[in-house]
């Protein structure tokens, strides 16, 4: 569980940018938690939602301060929206605790412009780090998998027959996934022209390999879009979740349905997905094209 509070932790941190402070103040309630549930005998997230409740009894039966057990309460409830999120859970325990649940807030999409602008940064120049970068945004913006995902993917896992990319093996959520002609000849093209300047065993599978012949990480990874993001002076704040959230929106803005996007992306819930649904309705950019696989 410690582990799920690390990766949580750290998907605050890049994903909403929030201060080392707050973070600190969403670990010291996160394990609170854990070992409230813990002396309940509770060794995992799925539980009923009397657990949750009880939780909050807990604070108020210790006399905690009411904006003590609100955040406390904020921290329990982000950490399950994440974990429905990243289709760990199918229910939310939190969901009917408390007062009424804050508005999430929508991620930050990028314009159709915005993304051929961040695409095209990594076009042209044959270095294997470029064509290996190229590789890597284009396959992530025409599937919408998830960072965890790209960097996770080993040479095996493209099919460049079909063309298609096996995301998650072993877990949950595996799935394949089609991917366009566009991305599908950028990876192939790393591939067969870039990995092997950057392999250094020849038993290496990763796909994606950093200077050191080792797999990419998703820290990386995010280091490498926001240094391509600054070069095509893109002011969208840049996560390493921006191009999946603007692929969804474009494929739901290009006429593609929910359950359909849920598949793609490997949401448990199409609630999730939905959120993508209402972004679609605000986006207007109709001076770019909207084809989320060019």
């Amino acid at each position: 569980m410690e582990t799920t509070i690390t990766d949580f932790i750290g998907y605050l941190g890049g994903e909403r940018g929030l201060s080392a402070n707050t973070l600190a103040a969403y670990r010291s309630d996160l394990t609170q938690y854990v070992a409230f549930l813990r002396s309940r005998g509770d060794s995992g997230w799925d539980v009923p939602t009397s657990t949750v409740q009880a939780f909050l009894y807990d604070l108020v039966r210790r006399e905690y301060e009411s904006s003590s057990q609100a955040r406390k309460l904020a921290a329990v409830k982000a950490l399950y929206r994440y974990l429905l999120a990243e289709g760990v859970l199918r229910a939310d325990p939190s969901a009917e605790v408390g007062g009424a649940r804050v508005k999430k807030r929508l991620p930050n999409v990028l314009s159709p412009a915005q993304v051929q602008r961040l695409l095209g940064q990594a076009s042209g120049d044959r270095t294997p780090e470029r064509m290996r970068d190229r590789a890597m945004m284009e396959a992530l913006y025409a599937t919408g998998m998830r960072v965890s995902e790209l960097v996770g993917l080993d040479v095996d896992d493209f099919d460049g027959a079909r063309p298609a990319l096996a995301l998650g093996r072993g877990d949950s959520r595996a799935r394949v996934v089609p991917v366009g002609a566009r991305a599908a000849a950028a990876v192939a093209d790393y591939i067969q022209d870039g990995r092997s300047k950057l392999l250094r065993r020849a038993n290496e599978r990763a796909m994606f390999l950093n200077h050191r012949g080792n797999r990419l990480t998703r820290q990386g990874f995010w280091l490498i879009i926001k240094g391509y993001a600054r070069r095509a002076n893109i002011s969208t704040p840049i996560t390493p979740h921006t191009l999946r959230h603007s692929f969804a929106t474009h494929r739901l803005r290009a006429a593609g349905n929910v359950r359909e996007v849920q598949e793609l992306l490997g949401h448990a819930s199409p609630a999730t997905t939905q959120i993508y649904a209402e972004l679609a309705r605000e986006q207007r950019d109709d001076d770019a094209p909207t084809v989320a696989q060019p």
